[in-house]
């Protein structure tokens, strides 16, 4: 395997310039749209971007091979390393680039701080295997963060918006936190997916051996990784695309510190692992574990705390809005420094979408 992206994967950023586009003709030209995608919600998710997310999720699950994840757990340096990102230096990060881009913004700052205490569980898994990452570490570590998700969250919040604030003598902001939203989060956007892909596999290989279900099934299920992707986008700019061109300075504000966000998030970890001697696959599968964000527990949290139409809200729907491209420009950034950076990369997974011989 060459760790090449398939023909269909290179144009990934034209299909989501395209989504987007879609998505946001949707909702200016078909009134009530918003209101009628957002009236069936799943742990406070509109029901159609549940959907969505559970189709991209589930062909990326389903390649995991379950019975190499221990190795995962045993490589104390992968998961000290990623433990450390995202519950340490990712949370207090956000919480610097909150405060030195939106002082006079609390609203927007607020909803940052947020975005930066959720921490992925749903879509680093189509950027790690479109970056040619480790699939198995990548399925260990987003199980890692679900359960700190459940377990942290609400400390960490409590922590970044009212204590950290206090000793610095910044004004603090009351925020309470739903254990059960959090724990439903998880369960349906990675429980879900999660089972779904285990069983598949487990029951796929018995049926008809590893080589069947690698080589005939799996290049079928695929593409349905890049339709629930696409699906996804096009909601959510149906979505929220009218909120965001109606405050295009504040959006603006929010934009630039998850642009240094993302980006410097995703080099450290990139650069920790080689430090570490991790490899390109698992050295790229713990900078998009750290640098990606759960934007469906931020938004869902944001909008059970604050309400639809508050900053915060805003802030935790720009999240997804400017991740998604700027995390597809960082899985070219990732293959084009494989060479430079890692001399003898270990054998990649196949790309999501297997070009024919």
């Amino acid at each position: 395997m060459n760790g090449r992206l398939s023909s269909l994967d290179r144009l990934l950023p034209v299909w989501i310039l395209l989504a987007m586009a879609a998505g946001l003709a949707l909702g200016k030209l078909v009134p009530g749209i918003g209101s009628a995608l957002d009236s069936i919600k799943v742990a406070d998710v509109s029901l159609p971007i549940a959907i969505g997310l559970l189709v991209m999720m589930y062909p990326v699950l389903a390649k995991v091979r379950y019975n190499e994840t221990g190795g995962v757990l045993g490589d104390r340096r992968l998961m000290i390393a990623s433990l450390l990102i995202n519950w340490v230096a990712a949370p207090a990060f956000m919480f610097a680039l909150a405060w030195a881009f939106l002082p006079d913004l609390p609203e927007y700052r607020t909803g940052l701080i947020i975005v930066g205490l959720a921490r992925c569980i749903a879509m680093v898994l189509i950027w790690n295997d479109l970056a040619c990452g480790d699939r198995e570490a990548a399925a260990v570590l987003v199980a890692v963060n679900s359960v700190f998700q459940v377990v942290a969250f609400g400390a960490l919040g409590w922590f970044y918006l009212q204590i950290l604030p206090a000793w610095l003598g910044l004004p603090t902001t009351s925020a309470e936190f739903s254990v059960w939203a959090i724990m439903l989060s998880v369960l349906v956007f990675l429980g879900i997916p999660l089972l779904a892909g285990y069983l598949t596999r487990t029951l796929g290989e018995k049926a008809k051996g590893r080589a069947w279900y690698e080589e005939k099934f799996l290049p079928k299920l695929g593409p349905w990784a890049l339709y629930g992707l696409l699906f996804t986008i096009v909601i959510l700019f149906a979505l929220q695309g009218d909120a965001v061109l109606s405050k295009p300075w504040d959006v603006a504000r929010i934009v630039l510190p998850l642009l240094v966000y993302f980006a410097v998030v995703f080099f450290a970890g990139l650069l920790l692992g080689r430090a570490l001697g991790l490899g390109y696959a698992r050295s790229t599968t713990l900078a998009f574990t750290g640098a990606g964000n759960n934007f469906e527990l931020a938004i869902a949290v944001s909008i059970a705390t604050f309400g639809v139409t508050s900053g915060q809200a805003l802030a935790g729907v720009v999240g997804p809005l400017i991740e998604v491209p700027v995390l597809v420009a960082l899985v070219y950034a990732a293959l084009w420094l494989r060479p430079k950076l890692f001399a003898s990369p270990a054998p990649a997974p196949a790309p999501l979408i297997k070009e024919n011989a």
